[in-house]
């Protein structure tokens, strides 16, 4: 019976392929679907028809097809991080970077993040101050490492994706951020990403007894790890010329960081050739804000 199914479905996936190059578009579309409802597992499939098809408009179309089944992957990766107990920032980052690189091998990014994480914490202890801590973090992160960031006029998309910047060494601000937000995550360091104008920054935090709300006791900026005060983002909201509401020094989750994360990468996209990836990373972001 189940060699019968087999057959069955081997069969109608040929007759489907070849009514990918049908010049009508109703029918590309009902045969499109009926491919993707076969879910990932015909990716390979569909490679190799691919390789095997000597018309550019057929693989253009086959190259379509295979984005959309690697989206609506994405998409419920996204939804189990999201719906899980703990959003871990690495898992997130990862997520993110699968969107442009769908094949991509995690084990090694996960492995030269742990070896970072490591070279960090040997040199931390209990009795550093949190500024002095972040100077052992920055010594080690912009210092021994070498981590270095692009000008903003002129990132281009691996520049906001874990793990380009790992092996690359350089990055964004998004992307350097995103990296210094994952190491202080696994070292248990209190830093968060805050909401500040048109800037990619983070804050050291420190709860206050009096009241439940978390005070930054300082920003940073992780381009290079400066620190800044309380009085140089009053400064800077001053000639931006907007009002510092206390929103915008709150700590964000980490589903608000990756949304934030999603955001910036959709810029970065050729407007004309890779407009649609734009737009299916502002609905992702979408989806994980509401």
């Amino acid at each position: 019976m189940h060699e019968i199914v087999c057959m069955g479905t081997t069969k109608e996936i040929s007759a489907l392929l070849n009514l990918i190059d049908d010049p009508d578009e109703e029918v590309f579309g009902a045969v499109s679907a009926r491919i993707v409802d076969y879910g990932s597992t015909i990716i390979p499939t569909l490679e190799h028809w691919w390789e095997t098809i000597p018309s550019e408009q057929v693989q253009t179309r086959i190259e379509g097809l295979i984005h959309r089944l690697q989206l609506r992957d994405l998409k419920r990766n996204f939804t189990d991080w999201k719906e899980a107990a703990r959003h871990e920032l690495l898992s997130g980052a990862l997520l993110v970077s699968t969107f442009q690189y769908p094949d991509l091998a995690t084990t090694p990014v996960i492995t030269d993040t742990e070896r970072l994480r490591r070279n960090i914490w040997l040199e931390l202890n209990n009795y550093l101050t949190p500024l002095e801590q972040v100077n052992v973090f920055n010594n080690i992160l912009y210092g021994y490492f070498g981590l270095k960031t692009i000008p903003r006029d002129e990132c281009k998309t691996e520049d906001h994706l874990i793990h380009k910047v790992i092996s690359s060494k350089k990055g964004s601000q998004t992307g350097n951020g995103l990296l210094y937000l994952i190491l202080s995550e696994l070292l248990d360091l209190p830093i968060s990403a805050v909401q500040l104008p048109d800037q990619f920054l983070l804050a050291y935090f420190k709860s206050t007894q009096e009241n439940s709300i978390d005070r930054a006791a300082f920003f940073i900026d992780p381009s290079g790890g400066q620190i800044y005060t309380h009085r140089d983002i009053e400064t800077y909201f001053k000639r931006i010329k907007e009002p510092l509401e206390q929103h915008y020094l709150m700590p964000r989750s980490n589903i608000e960081t990756i949304a934030n994360v999603l955001e910036e990468l959709s810029k970065s996209f050729d407007t004309g050739k890779e407009g649609y990836k734009t737009v299916e990373c502002m609905e992702l972001a979408n989806y994980l804000k509401s």
